[in-house]
């Protein structure tokens, strides 16, 4: 009498665990919660942080966004081309105060002026990171990320 439950609890079991194999596609799990990023149009008119007196300018291009999740939350990082070398205090600046809009948390890339004239070499060396932390409440309503550059944007969506 054992026996048939037994063997009933068994096959529940392993055909519980192969359906595990398509939760990591599913939108359920976590993990993918955000995806590749595909690239846009820039999205700004103005070309400051968006802050007082900060005379950083967004970068030439995004690259790369990459949203890795962390159990806090996630974390944004995002590769910028600037013109030439020697541009630094490279940033990720929330706009509306961090705050999503339709499900949208924007950022500007933002990068400061080289000091003194430098080559234009390599785009491999040329490049700048910016990363930013975002904790699970703060991406409660946020669907899409996207980072502004001046003649692009990138966006990554859940």
């Amino acid at each position: 009498m054992r026996k048939p439950a037994v063997l009933i609890m068994t096959l529940a079991v392993a055909l519980s665990l192969a359906g595990c194999a398509r939760v990591r596609d599913s939108k359920l799990n976590p993990f993918n919660w955000f995806g590749g990023s595909e690239e846009g149009p820039a999205q700004v008119v103005e070309t400051a942080s968006g802050r007082p007196n900060d005379p950083r300018v967004l970068v030439a291009e995004v690259v790369t966004l990459e949203v890795a999740q962390t159990p806090e939350g996630a974390i944004v990082r995002a590769n910028g081309l600037p013109p030439t070398q020697g541009w630094w205090e490279a940033e990720l600046v929330a706009e509306n105060d961090g705050k999503p809009v339709d499900g949208v948390l924007t950022y500007r890339f933002v990068v400061a002026h080289p000091v003194g004239a430098k080559p234009a070499s390599t785009p491999q060396s040329r490049e700048v990171t910016a990363a930013t932390s975002l904790s699970n409440i703060a991406l409660a309503g946020v669907r899409r990320i996207v980072v502004v550059g001046a003649s692009n944007s990138r966006s990554s969506t859940r």
